[in-house]
C-alpha cells in the first residue's frame, strides 16, 4: 500500500495553492467524490447504495458521459447531488496541448454546467490554476483516494484504504466507472457502513 499514491504529500499539495485537498475546518465529516461517470451500468446503482445511507456526494462528470447519458446526469440533481465538471473526454492536462486542454473543459462546461472542476487523473500544471480560478468557484483534488479502479485489488483492499486513511475533512474519491464496479460494489457499503460506525457525517463541498 503505498502511502504517497492513496493521500497526496504535503510538498506536492504545496505546488497547487488555493486548491481543495482536505476540509479543514471538518471536525467530524468527509466529503464523497465519484469521477468518471456518468453512465447506467453503475451510477445509479452507486446513488441507491448512497441513498440507503443518507450519504450525499458530489460526482465530478465527463461531458462525453453526459451527453451520452443525459437521463443517468439528471438522476444526481434528483438525489441531491452536487456534480463537478471532469473535462469533456477525460483530458490528461500532460498531454495535449493548453488550448486544447481549456476548450474541452468548456466543452464539458457546457453539459455540466457547474462551479467545480476536478483535472483527470489529478494531472494539472500549476500554472493552469489562475484561469481555472476564473472558471471555477472550487479545483478539487483529494486527501483519500481510494485506487478502486486498479484490478490488481479487491473490495477489502479498498476499505481498508479507507479504514487506514481516512481523517476528519478527507476529500475521498471513488469512480462510478465500468473499471472500478468489480471492487466499488461491495467496497463502497462497506466503507460508508465504516464511516458511518466512526461517527462521520458525509457533507457536500
Amino acid at each position: 500500500m503505498n502511502k504517497s499514491k492513496i493521500r497526496p504529500p504535503w510538498w506536492f499539495r504545496l505546488l497547487y495553492r488555493g486548491v481543495i485537498w482536505r476540509g479543514e475546518k471538518c471536525r467530524s465529516c468527509v466529503y464523497l467524490t465519484f469521477d468518471d461517470g456518468p453512465i447506467p451500468e453503475v451510477t445509479p446503482a452507486v446513488l441507491e447504495i448512497l441513498g440507503s445511507r443518507g450519504a450525499k456526494a458530489t460526482f465530478f462528470c465527463v461531458g462525453e458521459n453526459v451527453e451520452k447519458h443525459p437521463e443517468v446526469y439528471s438522476m444526481l440533481a434528483e438525489h441531491g447531488m452536487q456534480t463537478g465538471n471532469h473535462t469533456y473526454s477525460h483530458s490528461r492536462a500532460f498531454s495535449m496541448g493548453k488550448g486544447k486542454y481549456f476548450e474541452d473543459i468548456d466543452r464539458a462546461q457546457k453539459l455540466v454546467d457547474s462551479k467545480f472542476f476536478r483535472p483527470p487523473h489529478g494531472q494539472l500544471y500549476p500554472w493552469y490554476l489562475p484561469r481555472l480560478k476564473k472558471k471555477f468557484e472550487k479545483i478539487v483534488m483529494w486527501d483519500l483516494i481510494t485506487e478502486d479502479y486498479r484490478k490488481d485489488l479487491d473490495a477489502e483492499d479498498i476499505v481498508k484504504r479507507v479504514v487506514k486513511f481516512v481523517r476528519p475533512g478527507s476529500v475521498i474519491v471513488f469512480h462510478d466507472s465500468l473499471k472500478a464496479w468489480p471492487r466499488l460494489e461491495k467496497a463502497l457499503p462497506k466503507a460508508l457502513d465504516y464511516l458511518i460506525s466512526e461517527g462521520y457525517s458525509f457533507e457536500l463541498l
